[in-house]
């Protein structure tokens, strides 16, 4: 039986070394998949106040549109997921009914912290925001019909554009990067069925959808 020292001195029994996996900077971690051990490789696990106050932020810094700023927060800054991993749940928070971010705040919550995760993220991403579009929302029933007003309007609706653009960049990097042809395929194919010969979102993704899935299975054999 293998024994290990704690830092009490007292000898205790180790796990069964099939049972850990050692990395070369000295940290001894569980084995699990692929995805979560190149996210833990990363940063630590963060903790529920952590999770909250995150997605608080990326709800209060997401004027225009949240999902670039939720990129931007968990990737470049919190450093919790890397670029693939975003790009998986976002993919995964889009075809699945619902608001995107609000599913994206579920999957990344659940994945830390379980349900109880799931649920501090929902809340940090929507709390703010609903109080906020209550009193915005009297206003704008109030003041709408103001000239000057819906010019704003219509200088943030191109800044939200232009922040969808950009976020749809950084998600493609990837795809480029490692030179996935088949990915960059089906997301061009999409891109020409939504974007130029107007097809619905739900038959896209009920075609590609499967195909794309049994494509990169029987890649994969």
């Amino acid at each position: 039986m293998v024994e290990a020292v704690s830092v009490f001195g007292r000898r205790a029994h180790a796990p069964h070394p099939a049972a850990l996996e050692c990395r070369p900077t000295g940290f001894i971690i569980s084995k699990m998949s692929d995805s979560t051990v190149e996210t833990l490789e990363q940063t630590s696990v963060p903790t529920l106040p952590e999770i909250f106050f995150g997605f608080l932020g990326i709800a209060l810094s997401g004027f225009g549109g949240v999902m670039p700023w939720a990129q931007r927060m968990l990737v470049e800054k919190k450093k919790w997921l890397t670029p693939e991993k975003f790009a998986e749940d976002v993919a995964l928070a889009q075809f699945l009914p619902g608001p995107n971010i609000i599913n994206l705040s579920i999957v990344v919550g659940s994945r830390w912290r379980g349900p109880l995760g799931s649920l501090v993220a929902c809340v940090g991403l929507i709390g703010a925001p609903v109080a906020l579009m209550m009193i915005l929302g009297s206003l704008h029933a109030r003041y709408g019909d103001a000239a000057w007003l819906n010019g704003s309007l219509a200088g943030l609706s191109a800044s939200a554009a232009g922040l969808v653009i950009a976020m749809a960049a950084k998600l493609a990097t990837p795809m480029f990067r490692g030179k996935r042809v088949m990915a960059i395929s089906f997301a061009i194919l999409s891109f020409i069925a939504v974007g130029f010969l107007r097809v619905p979102l739900y038959w896209v993704l009920f075609v590609f959808g499967p195909l794309s899935v049994a494509a990169f299975w029987w890649r994969l054999r």
